[in-house]
């Protein structure tokens, strides 16, 4: 295949990391097309138009427009969507184009993208994003797997990607992803429900200072107002990943309580959210407290005000 400077690069998905990708190719020259859902809506679609726009990004109105004739996807949408994308993507992707998988998806859904992908003659890989991707972007590390993985790492290492191949079986890289997921967004979940409680009972200070002896080499502080600002900003993502973690858990013949709660946990927080507890979704203020107590104090005002007598039936 050409020199990968020279492909036509699709990003099916165009939030947060899309947009990171975008930047980031466009940069040196790559020409890049995007498609989103989003772009299908008015009110979410002005906002990706400009930044396209911005970075010379070119907008496809579908799926199948996107596959044509595009050498190089990457998927990155919720982890519910990995297996519709490539569904979408079957009847329209060019033999022998590379399809790259970036979804936080369970094991058995990356296989059963791979088999579309590959049935319609593509190259399908897995890739499983180890760390949050804005401070690295687009040298976030990541895992690659399947029969076509160790050809595509070097070259899209070449376009500043930071990958590894995990294993040629499809499976191993995204379990990995998913197993620590069940500590880091498990942690985040019990960040939130510890410091919020801790706040309510007026103790946050002892729990920090006791956290800080155990764990001495984590700024508690720091990491908690990250955890609420993430959260908050991706907690319905992060609530579809953490589902696909319970099911990679459940496929193991465990129960996945630890996992399940977590999901329950990003789903409210979500939702709260999406209510605009936290502000207006889309403004530089959104999420951006330096101080997880500001956004503590608005999750216990909410729980209050729901259990006052005026609230219930």
């Amino acid at each position: 295949m050409a020199d990968p400077k020279l492909w036509h690069v699709g990003l099916i998905g165009y939030g947060e990391v899309g947009r990171i990708l975008a930047e980031d190719l466009r940069a040196q020259g790559v020409h890049v097309t995007a498609y989103d859902l989003k772009l299908d809506h008015a009110d979410s679609a002005e906002a990706l138009r400009i930044h396209a726009q911005a970075h010379g990004v070119s907008l496809a109105e579908s799926h199948a427009e996107l596959a044509h004739g595009t050498d190089f996807i990457v998927s990155a949408v919720t982890a519910s969507q990995a297996v519709p994308v490539a569904q979408a993507c079957v009847a329209a992707i060019k033999p022998g184009a590379f399809f790259l998988d970036f979804n936080s998806a369970s094991p058995g859904a990356k296989q059963r993208a791979a088999a579309l992908i590959d049935t319609a003659g593509a190259r399908y890989v897995e890739g499983a994003v180890m760390t949050s991707i804005p401070p690295y972007r687009i040298k976030v590390p990541l895992l690659l797997g399947g029969a076509a993985a160790a050809e595509l790492s070097p070259l899209i290492n070449a376009l500043g990607f930071a990958s590894r191949v995990a294993s040629e079986r499809l499976g191993v890289a995204s379990a990995t992803k998913m197993c620590r997921s069940v500590m880091i967004k498990g942690l985040e979940a019990m960040v939130i429900e510890s410091f919020t409680t801790a706040r309510h009972y007026g103790v946050e200070d002892a729990v920090i200072a006791s956290l800080h002896e155990t764990f001495p080499g984590i700024d508690w502080e720091k990491q908690a107002a990250y955890f609420f600002q993430r959260v908050i900003e991706h907690g319905r993502r992060r609530s579809e990943e953490v589902r696909e973690v319970a099911e990679t858990v459940r496929d193991a013949g465990l129960e996945p309580w630890s996992a399940a709660g977590t999901a329950e946990r990003q789903a409210w927080i979500a939702d709260r959210a999406d209510d605009g507890l936290f502000g207006s979704k889309g403004t530089p203020e959104f999420a951006r407290s330096a101080d997880w107590r500001t956004e503590a104090d608005r999750i216990l005002g909410h729980v209050q005000a729901s259990a006052s007598p005026s609230n219930k039936d």
